[in-house]
């Protein structure tokens, strides 16, 4: 006796059909489970056989044999429990399911379907080939529910599935409504205006958002440095949907899918001691790090020069790339990293230093050393390095509030619109995206702006990227202002966000 239940599995992001082949064969009492399974789904057989037990079905006294398809595959995860427990309840005549149902849940011991991660992404693979019914868990109805043109059902235990596959008992798809979560866009519970004074340093973070450009915050403890990097996202652009479906499919798979929809970008601050795994993504069972968590969104390293060089560094490669390759022995998974990075430090050991009101007790070489672990090449990845100076005791006592985020915003999404027109038919959606030739056809400067270009260039010796950030900062500034063509104020400004005001800080 055979049958398929149909089924899904995640690589990376993205779903893919497994076939849940189920066989009843004479012999000895057995239950084994082939087809590249992981320790989590060798235990499915106890599981299984628990939760029939405790809802008045005893397992046939045969052989079981599970293949879980295509067996080239490592399949992981606790997902394949109800498609086996369906399969088995399908061949002893108690349900009879449709060949295009496709199943995924865990199941307790008592019979009920706990969540599972990566419905989202196997939910939006799976519609693709043409399935358009999903029993699922309860708590994962919501996220399948996003897709559009498919039927999810939430089932909260095995007795209600069979009830439901009988006819016994009426349960009705999910249904979400993606203009009331979208709504919520800018629902955010900080605001720009929170911050008192630090203009430099708020512009900086306008610039940033408008062109997605990598910033550095620099000053002493207490400046404002992570109020600032904290309310970057209450003044970026709305995700798109499309863009809203690629960052929930990420937190879809790490088990972080909390409303069915991401609609707001992300803003993730690791600690400090965070190890490079953690940072980029990996483990035996390879997950999205915080760069992919943070994709679209915000990646704040806080305390900057405390993270290890090693971790610091294997954000090189994303940063440049916009994804990440983790390769194990079962193959290479991809994990897109598309984020702005935000980092904030102290300009010495004791922070003091460049401090108007306080004195700093390093020594020269304390401050060498303690600024050179961050390397040439991060630096030279960073867009935007500003000075944050403590804010002044009559700035914090005035009563006058400051722009909101969005008066900001405003301005934000009007060079968003600019960029969104200029790049329609490209890959490419901000300016820290562009490619060289985007660079040489869309920063076009005035000739005014192209000698004072040549004259820093001359002056501080910029490497080549470095030279190529500086065009896409002018590009941007340029777009906030309303220009076509980039001017001297826009190349001034640039450069002065390329070299810091402190001369302790090393800028490549």
């Amino acid at each position: 006796m055979f049958c398929r239940v149909k089924s899904g599995g995640v690589l990376g992001i993205d779903g893919f059909l497994v076939d849940v082949e189920v066989d009843l064969a004479p012999g000895l009492p057995q239950f084994n489970i082939v087809g590249l399974p992981d320790k989590a789904i060798n235990e499915a057989k106890d599981r299984v056989r628990s939760a029939l037990k405790n809802i008045g079905f005893q397992l046939p006294a045969k052989r079981i044999t599970v293949n879980l398809s295509p067996s080239n595959l490592r399949k992981q995860g606790t997902l394949y429990d109800l498609p086996i427990a369906v399969g088995i309840l399908k061949l002893a005549g108690v349900i009879n399911i449709d060949e295009d149902t496709v199943f995924v849940g865990e199941l307790s011991l008592d019979g009920k379907i706990n969540p599972v991660n990566g419905v989202l992404p196997i939910v939006l693979s799976l519609k693709q080939k043409g399935f358009k019914r999903f029993i699922v868990p309860k708590e994962n109805a919501k996220e399948g529910a996003i897709v559009q043109e498919v039927d999810v059902f939430g089932i909260q235990s095995l007795e209600q599935l069979i009830r439901f596959l009988r006819g016994e008992e009426d349960i009705q798809p999910e249904k979400v409504d993606v203009s009331v979560l979208l709504s919520k866009v800018f629902d955010y519970s900080v605001d720009l205006a929170d911050v008192k004074g630090q203009y430099q340093a708020k512009r900086a973070l306008e610039i940033s958002a408008a062109g997605m450009h990598n910033l550095l915050l620099i000053g002493p403890p207490g400046a404002g440095k992570s109020m600032l990097a904290k309310r970057i996202v209450t003044i970026l652009p709305p995700l798109t949907l499309e863009e809203a479906l690629e960052v929930s499919k990420i937190y879809s798979v790490a088990g972080m899918l909390k409303e069915g929809l991401m609609v707001q970008r992300p803003f993730r601050s690791p600690h400090y001691t965070a190890s490079e795994v953690a940072l980029i993504g990996g483990g035996s069972n390879p997950m999205p790090g915080e760069i992919s968590l943070a994709h679209r969104g915000v990646l704040f390293l806080d305390e900057m020069v405390e993270f290890s060089r090693k971790a610091l560094e294997s954000l090189r490669q994303p940063m440049e790339d916009g994804y990440v390759t983790v390769s194990r022995v079962g193959g290479r998974i991809t994990f897109p990293a598309i984020f702005i990075l935000i980092g904030a430090t102290n300009p010495c050991p004791c922070g003091n230093y460049g401090n108007p009101y306080k004195a700093c007790t390093c020594s020269p070489s304390q401050i060498r050393t303690y600024q050179s672990r961050l390397s040439g090449p991060i630096l030279d990845r960073i867009d935007l390095k500003v000075w944050v100076e403590p804010v002044e005791v009559q700035e914090l006592i005035n009563p006058n509030v400051g722009e909101s985020s969005r008066e900001v915003r405003d301005r934000v999404m009007k060079a968003y619109q600019i960029q969104k027109e200029r790049f329609k038919n490209s890959k490419t959606k901000f300016n820290s995206h562009m490619t060289e030739k985007e660079i040489e056809k869309y920063c076009v400067l005035t000739e005014s702006a192209k000698a004072i270009l040549e004259k820093a260039m001359n002056k501080i010796h910029l490497s080549g990227r470095s030279y190529s950030k500086l065009l896409k900062v002018s590009r941007t500034i340029a777009d906030l202002d309303g220009e076509e063509k980039i001017k001297e104020d826009h190349i001034l400004e640039a450069i002065h966000y390329r070299i810091s005001d402190k001369s302790a800080i090393i800028s490549p």
